[in-house]
């Protein structure tokens, strides 16, 4: 999935001004005449439904609008430079610093801005850069003492944005833990989504979305639902696939945070808490906000516990202060309270 991007991003520059002057067969002298310089294009970002990924970043990296073309005589303009659309998926941030040219004290200099656009709703279209303006011709330089005019203006330069895309996905719950916990087993029971399940470490190389449907007919109510490669102790750090994705649930109204019941030694509680104290330290570090989400937390695979070790996990949390919810995305168990409890915090 490709969902960051760095790109240059180059408004056009305007055309230069004409330095011309009439030459008729009946005029010999018509005077001055020299047109103005085309404006360069500008570039415009704009939200398309039918993309989900950056992947048209992937091997392009530079975007450049049309310059503007040049004045000619019989003040006839120069073309304008045509504007460029780039277009992206829904959830999209644009950011960056623009260069633009501008005149002070009889000089140009370059200003630096930096700007940032959060794009979600499809058909949004903002501008990135301007175009440059195109320079006047000579005709606009005559004057009572100044018949011929040998003075034209140069077009400034279009301004240039190095710019970061990254894809956020627009998802309303996220699906965050550790490897192999069986995440995409309860995304795959609680939507129509179909992740890839298998039983080792990093089945999920990408976000994966689902659409959680709970009520019937004119009643139902549907909550989008994003799955995030798991996350390992040293992922803010770049360790493993899931610091990739964290993105992805900065947006997220609720984290679901997920359990593994499955432990190989006789101190379950102990096992499952450090696991939880992980992923949090390490979401904190990628961004702090993220701990100040709603939460949930799923004990997961409670088909491979006994009672009596589901309930010393149940307990030891709320001793910490945190609710647990044991499900079982193998047999059901749970699954449909879980709905009624995330369409209840959404």
């Amino acid at each position: 999935m490709i969902d960051y991007a760095k790109v240059t991003i180059k408004a056009g520059d305007g055309g230069d001004g004409s330095v011309h002057f009439l030459r008729e067969k009946f005029r010999p002298k018509g005077g001055p005449d020299g047109g103005d310089g085309g404006d360069g294009g500008s570039v415009y970002v704009e939200v398309d439904a039918n993309l989900n990924t950056l992947a048209e970043f992937r091997y392009k990296k530079k975007f450049e609008a049309d310059n503007g073309g040049r004045g000619m005589g019989k003040k006839q303009s120069g073309k304008k430079g045509e504007d460029l659309v780039i277009r992206v998926p829904v959830g999209t941030v644009v950011s960056g610093e623009i260069k633009r040219e501008v005149e002070e004290d009889g000089k140009r200099v370059v200003k630096v801005e930096k700007k940032k656009w959060d794009l979600s709703e499809v058909g949004e279209r903002v501008l990135l850069v301007k175009g440059g303006k195109g320079g006047r011709g000579n005709w606009h330089f005559r004057s009572a003492t100044n018949q011929t005019p040998y003075e034209s203006e140069k077009g400034t330069k279009g301004e240039t944005l190095e710019a970061q895309f990254e894809l956020k996905l627009l998802a309303q719950v996220g699906l965050v833990g550790l490897p192999n916990v069986g995440k995409s087993t309860l995304l795959s029971v609680l939507t129509k989504a179909r992740p890839k399940i298998a039983d080792y470490p990093f089945t999920t190389l990408e976000p994966n979305l689902g659409v959680m449907e709970v009520g019937k007919s004119k009643r139902r109510e549907t909550v989008v639902i994003a799955d995030i490669p798991g996350l390992i102790e040293g992922a803010s750090k770049g360790k493993g696939l899931g610091h990739m994705f964290l993105r992805h649930v900065e947006r997220t109204k609720v984290l679901v945070h997920v359990l593994s019941g499955e432990s190989k030694g006789e101190r379950v509680f102990a096992e499952v808490w450090k696991n939880y104290e992980t992923v949090r330290k390490e979401m904190g570090e990628h961004v702090k906000e993220l701990l100040e989400k709603q939460e949930l937390v799923v004990l997961n695979k409670t088909d491979l516990m006994n009672e009596k070790e589901v309930e010393e996990v149940v307990a030891g949390f709320e001793k910490k202060g945190v609710r647990v919810w044991p499900v079982s995305a193998g047999n059901l168990e749970g699954v449909e309270e879980l709905k009624k409890k995330l369409l209840e915090m959404v």
